[in-house]
């Protein structure tokens, strides 16, 4: 997903350029908009050859290290030249929080990614707009570019004060406001930020993660959600340890599963101190010829230490792929001044 989402470990904190003689509601509103929606970095700098967004197919044996590219391709959908996960009738992307012992709550949102830039600068332009929640009208332009050691840029249109602030990009560690995905899960985290080892192939032999909810604790963007997804099961994946690079960081090292055709991952699990902390889990439907064109179903993500959970649900009817219904100006600041709250 995209982004969303307000660190509860950093909430406390005021954005860069963010005065406090603001409203302390539209600090708050900046702060969580800022990270609930680009699906960062921290100060350090690792230097590493491009990635293109048409990565060649491997052929025969592949190492760690292509594996992780492999699957950043994939999750950054760079295969098709556009992508959108977009409203349709009643139709929308659900993202369902519930602490442990308490009712869920949820948010809406529709997201556009636009990878047709060959001007050598962007690599890739998307907008965010959320349509219900604390979120409602809030908008979102976020740039990344071929340059590696540049940040991304973010234009956020707040409705409250029918203005746009512009940012840099959050942190790694921030998390999708009161999710259980940080940003780094979601977006900014590259190979080049850890270190890879190819653990071997298995079976996947598992259904994904998803959450239960009771029928009188669902809202209305709650009434058709999706049973648990056993789509990979029986699959050959690729056991994939990553460890950080980064100091003193929220986990030590990760382990996932990805699919040996579609490099798509299915399961990741997050340790600390030996410890299993979090896992992420991920329904992916094919979508195109090449098998790296796919697109989720939903993610599901636990934090363990807190029993705290996480559902974006993707319908599969509001997919759309490499379509030509917007034209290049939909990516611009003009769409977020049109915004409706």
């Amino acid at each position: 997903m995209f982004g969303l989402f307000v660190n509860t470990r950093k909430a406390q904190n005021v954005p860069k350029g963010v005065k406090w003689s603001m409203n302390h509601s539209i600090v708050k509103r900046i702060s969580l908009a800022i990270l609930i929606s680009s699906i960062f970095l921290s100060p350090l700098v690792f230097a590493e050859q491009p990635y293109t967004k048409d990565l060649p197919y491997p052929k025969g044996e592949v190492s760690a290290d292509e594996v992780a590219k492999q699957n950043y391709y994939v999750n950054q959908f760079h295969g098709f030249e556009r992508y959108s996960i977009d409203k349709k009738g009643r139709s929308i992307t659900v993202i369902v929080n519930r602490s442990k012992g308490k009712k869920p709550t949820t948010i809406t949102v529709e997201r556009h990614k636009n990878n047709d830039y060959t001007d050598g600068e962007v690599r890739s332009k998307e907008v965010a707009i959320f349509r219900s929640g604390k979120l409602r009208g809030t908008g979102m332009l976020i740039v990344d570019f071929e340059d590696n050691a540049k940040s991304q840029s973010y234009s956020i249109w707040l409705p409250a004060l029918r203005k746009i602030r512009r940012f840099a990009e959050p942190a790694q560690d921030d998390a999708w406001g009161g999710t259980d995905f940080t940003f780094g899960d979601v977006i900014l985290r590259k190979p080049k930020h850890e270190t890879h080892e190819l653990l071997g192939k298995e079976t996947f032999n598992d259904c994904l993660g998803a959450m239960d909810v009771p029928k009188n604790q669902r809202s209305r963007y709650m009434k058709n959600l999706p049973e648990a997804s056993c789509a990979p099961k029986g699959k050959e994946v690729y056991k994939l340890k990553s460890t950080t690079k980064f100091a003193n960081w929220w986990y030590d090292y990760r382990i996932s599963y990805i699919d040996t055709e579609s490099f798509a991952d299915y399961h990741t699990e997050y340790y600390k101190g030996g410890d299993k902390i979090k896992i992420i889990d991920r329904d992916w439907k094919p979508l195109g010829k090449d098998p790296r064109q796919v697109s989720w179903g939903y993610w599901y993500g636990k934090t363990l230490t807190t029993g705290h959970e996480t559902w974006a649900i993707i319908p599969e009817e509001i997919v759309k792929y490499n379509h030509q219904d917007k034209n290049p100006g939909f990516w611009t600041e003009s769409t977020l001044r049109k915004i409706r709250r």
